[in-house]
């Protein structure tokens, strides 16, 4: 038996490996071709220290100079030295190439583009394997005959055998261009990935989502692994668009709400002409309950600007949540991924 290893590295690039629990995480690595660097196998320089986002494990023996006791209880460890008891995910603190591995390129075929809304449109890709990768990561998928590529975060969860993402279809926009005018299913397209460092955490007390526009995509792969690994802990969703034809995907969330005890929602739409019940910004819906006295986890992913408020936000009501991950977009451009 072995367990799944994640190890996701400072530049976001994250490789999957199989540990069994009788090896250490450096040993599978190295047979893997990742080379997490090590002074030493004995536990005594810290050089292949790292920390534990979620999982269970054997720390194994160490010098006090290698890992405190302190930080042992944060969660830090050395890769040679613990051994899984579990699924593991790791957060290394250096790049992927400094380890000689980095992002893996692979094909899949076009499957479907459908047109949500005038604004919003949705695609899958048929995997010729199942990926595996964080709910919330992202990969960079090749625009056919452009030499570029842009960065789409999963709609859907880890494992499947279609992934799914979410387009803003913005005009002259080169991939939401490509999938309104010239994409056919059954094309192969290039991507790589996964990449990025916001993705969901072990789950260790209650849970606010916020989500503006097409960043509700990796919420969506959030919420379908709460569904396939139910938390004990409350989730709230805000989710905010600016005008009525941006909402989609609400009849997923209501599934996902008589599915999962426990997950509520709701949206508002900034637009002073909207139709829609609730009006206005995401801050102005986050209630108190949701934070939990500053007890909560907190995931937000938006356009800049909306980063931007919900970070005032918290700075000017006083409430430091337990953990704030965060990524922002940009239409069109490469994202600027932070966690």
């Amino acid at each position: 038996m072995s367990f799944k290893v994640a190890l996701n590295f400072e530049d976001g690039v994250t490789r999957f490996i199989a540990c069994p629990p009788t090896d250490t995480v450096a040993d599978a690595s190295y047979r893997a071709g990742i080379n997490i660097p090590l002074d030493c196998r004995d536990g005594a320089c810290g050089t292949c220290k790292l920390f534990c986002e979620s999982g269970e494990y054997d720390g194994g023996s160490y010098i006090e100079d290698a890992l405190t006791d302190e930080e042992a209880v944060q969660g830090f460890a050395l890769a040679c030295q613990m051994r899984p008891r579990s699924d593991l995910v790791l957060r290394l603190p250096v790049p992927a190439a400094a380890c000689k591995t980095g992002p893996v390129t692979q094909t899949a075929v076009l499957e479907e583009v459908t047109r949500l809304s005038p604004t919003t449109l949705a695609f899958s890709l048929k995997l010729a394997t199942p990926l595996m990768f964080l709910p919330g990561q992202y990969v960079t998928i090749q625009v056919p005959g452009t030499g570029q590529g842009r960065a789409y975060s999963f709609s859907s969860t880890p494992g499947a055998a279609s992934a799914s993402f979410l387009v803003r279809n913005i005009p002259g926009g080169l991939m939401s261009g490509f999938l309104a005018n010239q994409a056919k299913p059954g094309l192969e397209l290039t991507f790589t990935g996964p990449s990025g460092s916001f993705f969901l955490r072990e789950m260790k007390r209650p849970v606010l989502l916020l989500a503006g526009g097409t960043g509700l995509a990796p919420m969506l792969s959030m919420l379908g692994q709460m569904l396939a690994e139910p938390p004990v802990h409350p989730v709230h969703l805000i989710y905010g668009v600016t005008n009525d034809e941006d909402l989609v995907e609400i009849a997923r969330l209501e599934e996902y709400a008589s599915h999962r005890p426990g997950f509520t929602w709701e949206a508002c739409v900034a637009s002073p002409a909207s139709a829609y019940p609730r009006k206005g910004y995401v801050t102005q819906y986050i209630q108190p309950p949701y934070l939990n006295g500053g007890d909560v986890d907190v995931y937000l992913c938006g356009p800049p600007a909306m980063v931007e408020a919900v970070r005032k936000y918290f700075a000017e009501s006083g409430v430091t949540p337990a953990s704030f991950h965060y990524e922002k977009f940009a239409p069109s451009v490469a994202a600027d991924k932070a966690a």
